[in-house]
């Protein structure tokens, strides 16, 4: 396991403030207040270090499954009707990540990439249900090699201050690809074709870029 690279700055503050809190805290105060507030400092460097690490993951091979673009747990499978992009009623599964997940996003399928618009706006908690409409968002189409297309929408949460998506129309990408990064409590939401075969069930907890969320429907002939 290694840290992402969005977590280095983040690191190097977090790293120099509790320095400085230290180094003044044992001027002002006698030596033994360190024996505390040192290991609170390890615990919150720690807290940070675990927000941001990157686990290697084994990207299985669907050729037409939906793989998890996030961890976390699945907390809506809905029908929906999606008004940015397709203009019509598709499923939508929600993952919703909390502080303690990996916040690294992931392709989830092979292809290239269709479509991607960030869109500022409100910071409600991530599980709220109209979070995905009102909430800072950035929003990524995919299509697969067999022309199907799939919406996945990245959602700032009340803590989250920074969507980062590292994808561009027209490029092609491989599942389990970086996607983007979403700093603390948050929700990924994949959009799929009604009739995709759904391969994960509701409070379940999901691996982004291991876990098969769906299989498409086979192309008619």
């Amino acid at each position: 396991m290694t840290i992402h690279r969005e977590g280095y700055p983040t690191l190097l503050l977090i790293g120099l403030i509790l320095i400085v809190f230290n180094s003044g805290l044992g001027l002002v105060l006698p030596n033994t207040s360190l024996a505390v507030s040192i290991p609170i400092s390890v615990l919150i460097l720690g807290f940070f270090l675990q927000f941001f690490r990157n686990p290697r993951r084994t990207i299985p091979d669907y050729p037409n499954g939906v793989i998890a673009p996030a961890d976390g747990t699945l907390v809506a499978i809905e029908r929906v009707l999606e008004t940015e992009y397709f203009q019509d009623e598709r499923l939508k599964l929600s993952i919703y990540m909390s502080a303690l997940n990996v916040h690294l996003n992931r392709v989830p399928l092979t292809g290239k990439v269709l479509y991607t618009h960030y869109h500022p706006g409100k910071y409600l908690v991530a599980f709220h249900p109209k979070a995905s409409e009102l909430n800072e968002r950035s929003t990524i189409v995919l299509q697969n090699e067999r022309g199907q297309t799939i919406l996945i929408r990245q959602i700032a949460g009340l803590l989250a201050r920074r969507i980062v998506t590292y994808l561009q129309p027209q490029q092609a990408v491989r599942a389990g690809d970086e996607l983007g990064f979403i700093k603390f409590g948050s929700r990924c939401d994949v959009f799929l074709p009604l009739d995709a075969q759904i391969q994960v069930q509701l409070e379940q907890k999901i691996k982004g870029g291991e876990t098969l969320l769906a299989l498409l429907p086979e192309l008619k002939r």
